[in-house]
């Protein structure tokens, strides 16, 4: 018996067959009938797969946008099952019996990691600055750098958030320089807030000058203004003893003297796609009472993660549990070591060369930590093979050769790398 529905299969028959004949009647070649056929199941095996589809990240890239950013730790995915095998304490309190909050479940862990009065969690890092800028800033002025009124991926633009939140942006300084002053001559009785946005995807080399959070802090509370710090990627640990440039951390910022924060809880933090914000109490229960808050919440199953990685920072483990922080501090010794397997399981086919990861996901822009590479014969023939795979390896294509990079790619998943490999090119 077939594995495909034939109802599925009758009407991918019929598409096919009016391609073919589509092609016939304007001059061209048709398929034949075993590319037809080899069509057919292909599509059919896509269509009637649950996705999206695990795959193996082999192109060095460790937050890769197109393949869903970071990978997360066995804990949260324990956790995320955990939580949607049945009913679960979402919105009820167990000690009680009664009704509860959703962010309970999150928001003492991001409080004690960053020194903040109060947190709540929404679906991404733009829904937080939306809603922060719709609460606290609607109808009024928000003051940003000309060089921080920024483009992140997709091409949602700053100044395009603020219109929708209906803040008005009033951009001060030049390109590479702002400076106090700008800020301090920008202030009316109109404005609600200064506001920083860090450049998590873009880096300005040169002549420039800027204004330390700690300095704008003090200007908003001199002027009796809200201090907004939008810090796209987010991050807990110090990124410097790897050799990458250091990343604003959440609980500086908090320390500093921001109102809120705003930050992503699936980049450099490790956890499922959501967006954080925290800072002061009063603040943040405004945003929590808004409107728009029910239709930013974030689901059961994303909260499980989140609180899973939090605990892993907490308990002081997060080099060694989450995947991220481990691919970043992986020492070059281990991965070449890693690699040499991979290049004897198709010894003759394949060779192996210096290269350079990268962290990616808008986070640590132009930072590259040394790797090693398998440098595969055939490019994008191969790469496409692999692609097809049962389990999907993608590497990237240089000069008619697979890359292959181990830094992002889970030691547990080696065996599937190799067998990959044996089955496409040996």
């Amino acid at each position: 018996m077939s594995p495909f529905p034939r109802d599925v299969l009758r009407d991918l028959i019929r598409q096919d067959l009016e391609s073919a004949r589509s092609a016939i009647a304007t001059g061209g070649v048709g398929q034949g009938i075993e590319d037809i056929v080899e069509s057919v199941l292909r599509r059919a095996g896509t269509l009637l797969v649950a996705g999206p589809r695990h795959v193996i990240n082999a192109t060095g890239v460790i937050l890769h946008t197109n393949l869903g950013r970071a990978p997360l730790s066995r804990e949260a995915i324990e956790a995320m099952g955990n939580a949607s095998a049945g009913y679960c304490d979402l919105e009820f309190d167990l000690d009680s019996g009664r009704r509860g909050s959703r962010t309970v479940h999150v928001e003492e862990l991001l409080c004690r990691l960053t020194g903040a009065e109060a947190a709540l969690v929404v679906n991404n890092n733009a829904a937080g600055v939306v809603l922060a800028l719709s609460v606290l800033a609607r109808r009024k002025e928000v003051i940003v750098s000309r060089g921080e009124a920024v483009e992140i991926g997709g091409g949602f633009r700053i100044p395009d958030v603020m219109r929708q939140s209906g803040a008005k942006l009033v951009e001060v300084g030049t390109t590479n320089c702002t400076y106090g002053t700008d800020y301090d001559a920008a202030i009316t009785p109109r404005t609600a807030a200064l506001m920083r946005v860090h450049s998590s995807n873009f880096r300005v080399m040169g002549f420039t000058r800027g204004v330390a959070l700690e300095e704008l802090a003090a200007l908003a509370r001199q002027r009796e203004i809200l201090l907004l710090d939008d810090q796209g990627s987010g991050c807990f640990v110090d990124a410097g003893p790897f050799g990458l440039f250091p990343e604003p951390l959440v609980q500086d910022s908090v320390a500093a003297g921001s109102s809120l924060v705003c930050f992503s809880g699936d980049k450099l933090v490790g956890g499922p796609q959501s967006g954080v914000v925290v800072g002061r109490r009063e603040l943040i229960d405004k945003m929590r009472r808004h409107p728009l808050m029910r239709a930013m919440r974030l689901d059961r199953i994303r909260l499980a993660a989140l609180s899973a990685t939090l605990l892993h920072y907490l308990k002081g483990e997060a080099m060694e549990k989450i995947p991220v922080w481990r691919m970043i501090a992986s020492p070059l010794s281990q991965l070449e070591r890693r690699v040499q397997i991979w290049m004897h399981a198709v010894d003759g086919h394949c060779r192996i060369t210096d290269g350079e990861s990268v962290v990616g996901g808008g986070s640590l822009p132009g930072a590259t930590l040394p790797t090693k590479l398998v440098a595969v014969r055939g490019g994008g023939r191969v790469a496409e093979s692999l692609r097809r795979g049962t389990v999907p390896v993608i590497g990237r294509v240089e000069k008619e050769l697979l890359l292959l990079d181990p830094r992002s790619v889970l030691p547990e998943e080696d065996g599937q790398v190799i067998e990959a490999l044996k089955a496409t090119i040996v």
